[in-house]
């Protein structure tokens, strides 16, 4: 193969990449530690090499053009490429040693975490995770991005084509205070005993609401004006007496038992989500990630509620 010279480096890459996010020369300029003046040379030499203008400038804002969105996304894949080839480099001698970033979101961190985390360090002494909590379309662009080596998340949403590795299936519950009519049984609820029931959900973005939403479909529940940021705050609404909820049985000790309130397992075959790891494809740390899987599986609680 005939190697070729390229007209810019790794580095002018990761200056075109910061504008295009930042929208800004001085912040892009800040972000990437130089001066706004050598990050607007070098920008101005790659679009010179190039012989297109990747953004638009004036006073007030700066744009991407169409040229430049092309070469944006591009860039941001080779510099994903690159850092590919610094974890592996980094990774030969010992896999599970530094720091990995995963993703993980806030219907399952403070579930999972606590018992998780003591059984990954016991099992990869030398790793260090760095956990990022954040709602799963973000988790996924940033993954995406390269800006996390995994995620922890519910494949019912859209993840996109990645690697996973399923940890647990975690069923829906339905949580109502003692005195409601629906706790006078334990068995699992129908459908049909949702009919007109005031449902409390968690705001919009979160999966878990969409999940809650698809396992109610035909059964016609009033969806309550308040819209929780947490299942914390839904399940403290339920204790109020704001109506009923529901939520994942990995919760419930925390949640549920904690407020005494009564659990009721929600019938139906989709009542339940699959919990896994994910990652891109072709990724330098897919062993650990396997590993980081098997322990979280491992340390998966196991308790259920009665």
């Amino acid at each position: 193969m005939t190697l070729s010279t390229h007209p810019f480096t790794l580095r002018q890459l990761q200056y075109v990449v910061a504008v295009a996010e930042e929208l800004s020369f001085h912040r892009a300029a800040t972000r990437c530690h130089v001066s706004q003046p050598t990050l607007s040379a070098q920008l101005a030499q790659v679009e010179g090499a190039l012989g297109v203008s990747l953004f638009e400038r004036s006073q007030r804002r700066v744009l991407v053009t169409a040229a430049g969105r092309d070469v944006v996304e591009r860039a941001r894949r080779l510099i994903l490429q690159a850092d590919e080839i610094v974890h592996a480099s980094q990774r030969t001698s010992d896999p599970f040693s530094g720091t990995i970033r995963l993703g993980i979101i806030p219907t399952i961190s403070p579930y999972l975490l606590p018992s998780a985390t003591p059984a990954l360090r016991k099992k990869m002494p030398r790793l260090r995770i760095a956990w990022v909590e954040e709602k799963t379309d973000v988790l996924v662009r940033k993954l995406r991005d390269g800006e996390l080596e995994g995620a922890v998340l519910a494949l019912e949403a859209d993840v996109g084509d990645v690697v996973r590795e399923v940890i647990a299936k975690d069923s829906f519950m339905v949580v109502m205070r003692a005195e409601h009519a629906l706790a006078a049984k334990k068995t699992p609820v129908g459908q049909a005993e949702l009919r007109g029931e005031e449902l409390l959900l968690l705001d919009e973005g979160h999966c878990f609401r969409e999940q809650a939403l698809e396992a109610c479909r035909t059964a016609r529940v009033r969806e309550g004006e308040f819209r929780g940021t947490s299942l914390s705050t839904l399940v403290q609404m339920v204790a109020g007496g704001a109506g009923i909820t529901l939520i994942p049985a990995l919760a419930v000790d925390a949640e549920a038992r904690r407020a005494r309130l009564h659990v009721r397992p929600l019938g139906g075959p989709g009542a339940h989500r699959t919990i896994a790891v994910i990652w891109r494809k072709q990724s330098a740390v897919e062993p650990t990630l396997r590993v980081v899987a098997t322990a979280l599986r491992e340390a998966y609680p196991s308790s259920r509620p009665k």
